[in-house]
C-alpha cells in the first residue's frame, strides 16, 4: 500500500510540474530575430544567424501593410479555431494588419523551413514580412497586441 501511494504521489507531482510548465510557456511569443525597431546599426543576430523573411507566395494571400499574422493550422486541431477567430478579430480592427492561415498539412516544405511543430503556430511578420514574433499554442489577446506593438512600433487596441 505504501508503495502505491508512493506512484501516486510521485505520478501527480510530475503532472503538476508538467502542467505548469505547459501553461506557462504554450501561445507565449518568442524572439524570432532581431527587433525591426532595433537599432539599424547593430543588429543583433537570432540565435541561429537566420532571419526569417515570408513573402505573399509562401504564405499564399497578401501581406499587410503594417503587419501580418500567420497562423499555422490542421484540420484536426480544437486550439486553432479559437485562435483564428482572436487573430481575425485583432487583424479586422488594426488598419494594415492582415490575418492569414495557412494549412500545415498542405505545405510542409514551409512547416519544415520554419521548423514549425505543432499547431497553432502564429508568426508575426513585419511590413517587409519578417518575422518579429512566434508563438506555439493558442495565443491571448494582450500577447498578440503586445507582439504588433513589435512588429509595427505603434500602439494598437
Amino acid at each position: 500500500m505504501t508503495t502505491g501511494l508512493a506512484a501516486l504521489v510521485v505520478a501527480l507531482t510530475v503532472a503538476t510540474v508538467l502542467g505548469v510548465a505547459k501553461r506557462r510557456y504554450d501561445g507565449r511569443f518568442r524572439d524570432a530575430g532581431p527587433s525591426p525597431r532595433a537599432d539599424a546599426s547593430a543588429p543583433a543576430p537570432p540565435a541561429d544567424g537566420v532571419v526569417e523573411v515570408l513573402t505573399a507566395a509562401d504564405v499564399g494571400d497578401e501581406l499587410g501593410e503594417r503587419a501580418t499574422l500567420v497562423q499555422f493550422s490542421s484540420a484536426f486541431c480544437a486550439p486553432c479555431r479559437a485562435t483564428r477567430a482572436l487573430l481575425r478579430d485583432v487583424a479586422g480592427k488594426e488598419q494594415g494588419v492582415a490575418y492569414v492561415e495557412v494549412d500545415a498539412e498542405s505545405q510542409l516544405d514551409l512547416v519544415r523551413r520554419l521548423r514549425i511543430m505543432r499547431t497553432p503556430t502564429v508568426f508575426v511578420l513585419d511590413a517587409d514580412g519578417k518575422v518579429v514574433v512566434r508563438a506555439s499554442g493558442q495565443p491571448r489577446r494582450p500577447d498578440v497586441l503586445a507582439a504588433l506593438l513589435r512588429a509595427t512600433g505603434q500602439r494598437v487596441t
